[in-house]
Formats: structure tokens, sequence, C-alpha cells
């Protein structure tokens, strides 16, 4: 395979799984971005993934969308601000996890204190060209949000359950 400096986040552009979707914006209670992000995609309450995942173990939140027939896959992806990803995201018309740090600067590149912390972060929920964010429980247009100005830490796809690709 020959060099190439950057890779699409899904190798099949027409792909899509959840374009239909009727998903209704949540308002975390709390630090809870990743269980609200996660009850957005399944109508569930946000306490109930509090229960069973891990916040810093994306393969504990990919596990707990079974029940609902989906996964999640990771895209291949760097630290560049969203903004760099969000037209193409967008393209996919289909149904994204987006994580990104809270921090800018120097902070990133900075070594974890010594309890291994470094920032916080953040994770919304992209569906077609809009995103729901559980820090405002609102639905914002995707070329919008603020996270566009914010340095990616993870960006994942909705799958369905039995997809070849995934966490």
């Amino acid at each position: 395979m020959p060099y190439d400096l950057t890779a699409g986040l899904w190798p099949d552009e027409k792909e899509n799984f959840f374009r239909k979707a009727e998903l209704k914006p949540l308002l975390q209670k709390g630090p809870h971005c990743v269980s609200t992000a996660l009850a957005i995609l399944t109508g569930r309450d946000p306490e109930y993934f509090q229960k069973i995942i891990n916040t810093q173990d994306p393969v504990s939140w990919s596990d707990a969308l079974g029940p609902w027939r989906m996964k999640l896959a990771y895209c291949p992806s760097d630290v560049r601000r969203l903004r760099f990803y969000m037209d193409e995201l967008v393209s996919y018309d289909d149904l994204f996890l987006l994580s990104y740090y809270l921090s800018h600067g120097r902070r990133l590149l900075s070594d974890p204190d010594e309890k291994g912390w470094l920032c916080g972060s953040h994770i919304v929920v992209l569906h077609r060209g809009d995103i729901l964010d559980p820090a405002g429980g609102n639905l914002v247009p995707a070329r919008e949000h603020p996270c566009n100005e914010r340095h990616t830490k993870r960006i994942f796809r909705v799958v369905p359950h039995d997809h070849p690709r995934g966490l």
C-alpha cells in the first residue's frame, strides 16, 4: 500500500446504517457525557449506562450498545481540530460519536499529573448534519458547534452489532 499523508475516516463513502434514526437531545446531569451520549443513541436512561460502563474504556461503551444491536467502530484520526474532519463526517450522512479535549495548546502535549490526569474531554453525538450535545441538551448544526475548534480525542462510527468492524 502506498504511503499517504491522510486516511479517510471510513472506507466506504456510500455505506450508512442509522440515517433514519430518530434521536432526541438529552441534558447530562453531572459529569456524565458518555452515559448521556449512549442514552441518546438508545433511548435508555443515562443512569442505566453509568452502572455498566467505564468512562475511560470505549470497549465497554460498545459492549453496552449490544442490546440495541449496535456497536462502535474506531475511525482513524489524530489530534487535529475536529473542523478538519467535520465536512467528511457530515458527508457520510450517518451516526458517530465525537470525543474531544477541553484543553488547548501545551496542556495537550504535557505529561499527565501524578494521578494520571491530563485534561478534561467531552463527547457528542453526530447524526447526519447535526450534533446532539449532552452538555447543553440541545441540537446544533455540526459545522456551527464549538467542538470544531477543539482537538480530537476519538471518533467512532456507530455500526450494526454484526458489522465486521468494531470494538
